[in-house]
């Protein structure tokens, strides 16, 4: 993963964007959990670049991957089991998990191969789940307009719905379905918004895919 040095030295900032923009971040949670939702219950899962375990304490997530120390510390601290690693080469073996989730890729170094490193420790028919910024749409494009000056999204990629996509099948998953949120520019989501199916109005789009 890109700029580890930046998140270990930036833990406290990172956790008041979630105080700042607390209805984006709950809008973000609600859409990820719709799809987990899809998933049979009691299923062993875990998050791939989970930070402080914002996102996978509340939906239930109890283990994962973070390479940076002081996020990780966080995260530990909330009660999340973490591993030292990263995506594109996770310390476990074949066929152990029934999901994994991964919330904003545009942080990972290589993307195909931290997706073919999922597909490699899902087990058969098991799900990932990707949150991320659509390049598309007018959040992205806000980060994207002033990257020269943000601490977290200086070196970040953000792709568009069909690059994700074409990259999921690229790696052998199938039966790809999405929902959307985050409808608006950041400073303009002043409630909490239900997602929707599908893309292309939100920015924030969570797929949800199958391992062949």
């Amino acid at each position: 993963m890109l700029q580890t040095e930046i998140f270990d030295k930036n833990v406290e900032a990172y956790e008041k964007w979630y105080e700042a923009y607390a209805e984006v971040y709950q809008s973000e949670i609600m859409a990820i959990r719709e799809q987990l939702q899809k998933l049979p219950e009691n299923l062993r899962g875990i998050e791939v670049g989970l930070g402080t375990g914002q996102f996978a304490l509340p939906l239930g997530i109890k283990e994962g991957v973070e390479p940076s120390k002081a996020m990780a510390k966080k995260a530990i601290g909330r009660g999340i089991e973490v591993i030292d690693g990263v995506a594109e080469s996770l310390p476990y073996s074949d066929l152990q998990f029934d999901f994994v989730l991964f919330v904003t890729v545009c942080h990972l170094d290589k993307i195909k191969q931290a997706l073919a490193e999922a597909h490699r420790v899902l087990k058969h028919k098991g799900a990932i789940l990707i949150g991320f910024l659509d390049k598309d749409q007018s959040v992205a494009k806000q980060y994207l307009g002033k990257r020269h000056r943000s601490t977290f999204f200086g070196k970040a990629t953000f792709y568009s719905v069909d690059r994700i996509e074409k990259l999921l099948k690229e790696n052998g998953f199938k039966n790809l379905e999405f929902i959307q949120t985050l409808f608006g520019d950041l400073d303009e989501i002043k409630e909490v918004q239900m997602p929707k199916a599908g893309y292309g109005e939100g920015s924030f789009v969570v797929v949800k895919a199958t391992k062949k």
